[in-house]
């Protein structure tokens, strides 16, 4: 993942796409992070279908983009939920720091990057990074 989609990803809201028995799901999604090995977090707050999804099916796709630039990728992996550990944590801190207890987060998405296509409108759509 080269620097331009990590900050793309670190400075813009994520939509994120599962699919179960035909059913498309998207969701946007606010808590999320990048780690440094270049896996993707996402904090679990009201994911239900999503995790639903996932349960059956641990494929996701997540697109980012700047609205302004029309710069954007899609990021296509694998997901894994969690629900203890250090990225867990982090997120039940920040969910309850940002809701002050009207919502809190229940785990994490923990997202394997598989390809990174550009969706940026010019020469280099669809190229795979």
């Amino acid at each position: 993942m080269n620097k331009e989609v990590k900050d793309l990803l670190e400075s813009s809201m994520w939509d994120l796409a599962t699919c179960c028995d035909g059913q498309p799901n998207v969701v946007p999604v606010a808590f999320k992070g990048v780690t440094e090995d270049g896996k993707l977090t996402v904090g679990d707050v009201f994911l239900n279908t999503t995790l639903e999804n996932i349960a059956a099916n641990p494929k996701i796709a997540i697109s980012v983009y700047d609205a302004a630039s029309l710069t954007g990728y899609q990021i296509k992996g694998t997901a894994e939920y969690l629900t203890s550990g250090e990225v867990v944590d982090q997120y039940k801190k920040t969910v309850q720091q940002v809701f002050h207890g009207a919502a809190a987060a229940k785990g994490a998405l923990v997202i394997t990057p598989e390809r990174i296509i550009v969706t940026t409108p010019g020469k280099d759509n669809r190229k795979e990074l």
